[in-house]
């Protein structure tokens, strides 16, 4: 072989990229209309809804989904913007007057919540955005029972059989639990660890 073809191959390698990678680049600009159709659908559904398979599988692939026993999706609805109740004005301190009540949690963290309330006896592994319209944020919750042989015998997710692991997204020890609770950074003058309450509350 000559010295040019060789070089043609090697750049023949480099450059082919697998279906996970085109299909990351279709969803950072995905269809308009394709993704308008796909949201009306999801809003006549359930808040929580399980599905087949994942919309997004190059994401769920990532975060550790596999086509197998014990392993589910669930698609999460959640209306945005901050909770907020009607105005008392009769016989109320002025504390308890508040109309807004400011959560200190994401919206991921919520819908990993809401999935794991909805489905009892399985754990939360992860999730991932899917779209937002003005009103709604959607979601895929990755689910895992933890009692099936199947997943106690896989190398990368026996570790949720373990009790330690239970209730994992109502503890914030999902991903986006660790987020909201500040464990993200590493800094030495981080006021969230070990804990908020370990530093007298004094934030992030």
């Amino acid at each position: 072989m000559t010295e040019a073809k060789k070089t043609q191959e090697k750049t023949v390698k480099k450059s082919t990229k697998g279906l996970a990678h085109y299909l990351r680049q279709a969803w950072k600009k995905p269809d308009t209309a394709m993704l308008r159709e796909k949201m009306t659908e999801w809003r006549k559904g359930k808040t929580v809804e399980k599905i087949e398979k994942p919309t997004r599988i190059d994401r769920a692939r990532a975060l550790g989904y596999k086509a197998k026993k014990g392993i589910v999706v669930a698609r999460v609805t959640i209306e945005r913007g901050g909770r907020k109740r009607k105005r008392i004005n009769k016989k109320r301190k002025t504390t308890n007057q508040s109309v807004k009540k400011v959560l200190k949690m994401n919206y991921k963290q919520i819908a990993e919540q809401r999935a794991s309330k909805k489905f009892k006896n399985l754990e939360v592994l992860n999730s991932y955005k899917l779209a937002k319209d003005g009103k709604h944020y959607f979601f895929e919750v990755i689910l895992v029972d933890p009692s099936k042989p199947e997943i106690k015998k896989d190398k990368q997710l026996s570790w949720m059989a373990n009790k330690k692991n239970s209730k994992r997204a109502i503890r914030g020890l999902t991903s986006a639990g660790k987020k909201a609770r500040g464990l993200r950074s590493k800094h030495p003058e981080n006021k969230s660890r070990p804990s908020q309450r370990a530093n007298k509350r004094q934030g992030k």
